[in-house]
């Protein structure tokens, strides 16, 4: 008689502890998901209470072994991200991970038009939503000796956005910002990673059908509108790559943005040292010798 033995994988994030900013829906629900299923224990955050409560119990239940702890935060506030990160740390004991999935799109329109203070409170949402959690989590990085920063950065980051320009401006800072830091605490063995996750079909797309086309442009009108009625980039994929980033499989890789949807992360650690020593995945300034051309 023959005997079959079905060999189950170690799961890629046993044990760890994660803090996943803007997690009650989209992708960071997709992403909590996945860090679950891989074995990690969870703290969510996010501004809607009803919204927050609903996924907490709803992963709680779906992953009893793991334990899924939320708190309602406005990641713009020093104040709330600390006791957020101080709420984390008592629930789970340490973290090692922490996720900076939170953001907006703001106004939209041309720029000279739209609202002032919402363009500053997208700003405050999407760049200090990404420099608060992390000041609040150093700390206890550097004193652990390892830790992992993964941040939703989008497309804005890499592209310029008419008509949404907070979002743009902001997302691009984020990834200066990611790049920054991921030089400040490389020597902590502390990795920080921004994901570009690909165009989903998320609040975001809904938020600019509802603008319309005379506010964000004809164009990115219609892709938003093709995104919702024939189908985006899966939230599975950005999911995985965030599990990746936060694996010790990533460990050294740091100071990039990854492309969830173009580029070959699910082998990426075998171009460690490759990745350490370039600009690969960054964003730099292009010359006209970067172009094929000589101007003097």
């Amino acid at each position: 008689m023959s005997i079959f033995l079905s060999v189950v994988p170690d799961m890629k994030l046993k044990n760890l502890n994660a803090l996943i900013t803007g997690g009650s829906q989209g992708l960071g629900k997709a992403i909590a998901e996945h860090f679950l299923r891989e074995g990690a224990n969870v703290v969510l955050c996010a501004r809607s209470e009803k919204d927050l409560s609903a996924t907490r119990n709803e992963l709680a239940k779906k992953f009893p072994a793991q334990k899924v702890s939320a708190k309602t935060c406005d990641v713009a506030s020093e104040t709330q991200v600390n006791e957020l990160v101080g709420f984390a740390l008592r629930e789970l004991g340490s973290l090692e991970a922490l996720v900076l999935n939170a953001g907006v799109y703001g106004p939209m329109g041309p720029m000279e038009s739209v609202s002032l203070d919402e363009w500053r409170r997208a700003m405050d949402i999407n760049l200090y939503g990404v420099l608060l959690p992390s000041r609040a989590v150093i700390p206890h990085f550097k004193k652990a000796g390892r830790g992992k920063i993964v941040v939703l950065s989008g497309g804005g980051a890499t592209n310029p956005l008419p008509n949404i320009s907070a979002y743009a401006a902001s997302k691009a800072a984020v990834v200066r910002l990611m790049e920054t830091l991921a030089e400040e605490l490389r020597s902590f063995q502390v990795d920080v990673n921004a994901i570009a996750p690909g165009a989903m079909a998320t609040r975001l797309v809904d938020e600019v059908i509802a603008a319309g086309p005379e506010r964000v442009g004809a164009a990115f009108f219609e892709k938003n509108k093709n995104w919702k009625e024939k189908g985006a980039v899966p939230l599975e994929l950005g999911a995985s790559l965030a599990v990746y980033l936060a694996s010790a499989e990533s460990n050294g890789i740091t100071g990039k943005l990854i492309s969830a949807q173009w580029d070959p992360w699910k082998d990426l650690q075998k171009h460690r040292e490759e990745l350490a020593k370039s600009d690969i995945y960054c964003l730099r300034r292009i010359v006209p010798e970067d172009r094929g051309h000589t101007w003097k």
